[in-house]
């Protein structure tokens, strides 16, 4: 890979030229990301070129859930005191079109998972990383790592028990 390293999202970082073909994630890097982050509403992971352009971003969150969304083979084993769920949101995450289909998206994709693993091993807790996707393609890339539709919702859900047998060796 070109380009190895994610790193956060600074103000260095030229978002203007990025584009993957999407306007919505296209307008988020470039226009509200910065907005959120000071607000604390995301952390915002970037990898970028030697220029300092933006060539993919993911944002991460806390979230929760209803337990009701949750499949039914997790949701049994919750305590019913739980009506919502900590999860950890993945809510963007974006390839300019210069890095589609060269690994980047599965590479961008595990090192959320990876954070969000070690995030709700050692300082918040987490049971799951959840997404919604934008689209078609984007829910068939999840579906190839795992993630299951939750009902009436749309969005889609990865156990950390799972991400953390991705990790185990």
């Amino acid at each position: 890979m070109k380009y190895s390293k994610i790193v956060l999202l600074e103000k260095k970082h030229q978002k203007a030229a990025f584009n993957c073909g999407k306007p919505l994630l296209d307008n988020y890097i470039k226009t509200q990301v910065g907005q959120d982050s000071k607000r604390n509403l995301t952390v915002c992971f970037v990898i970028v070129n030697d220029a300092n352009e933006v060539k993919a971003y993911n944002t991460l969150s806390n979230y929760s859930i209803q337990q009701e969304e949750i499949p039914v083979e997790y949701a049994k084993k919750l305590p019913k005191s739980y009506s919502r769920i900590p999860v950890t949101l993945l809510g963007r995450l974006a390839l300019d079109r210069e890095l589609k289909g060269k690994g980047y998206g599965e590479y961008l994709l595990l090192d959320a998972l990876r954070r969000a693993l070690e995030i709700s091993k050692s300082a918040l807790g987490s049971m799951a990383v959840v997404v919604d996707p934008l689209d078609e393609e984007a829910k068939n890339f999840y579906e190839k790592y795992g993630f299951t539709l939750l009902p009436d919702s749309g969005k889609m859900f990865l156990s950390m028990s799972k991400i953390e047998k991705v990790f185990a060796g």
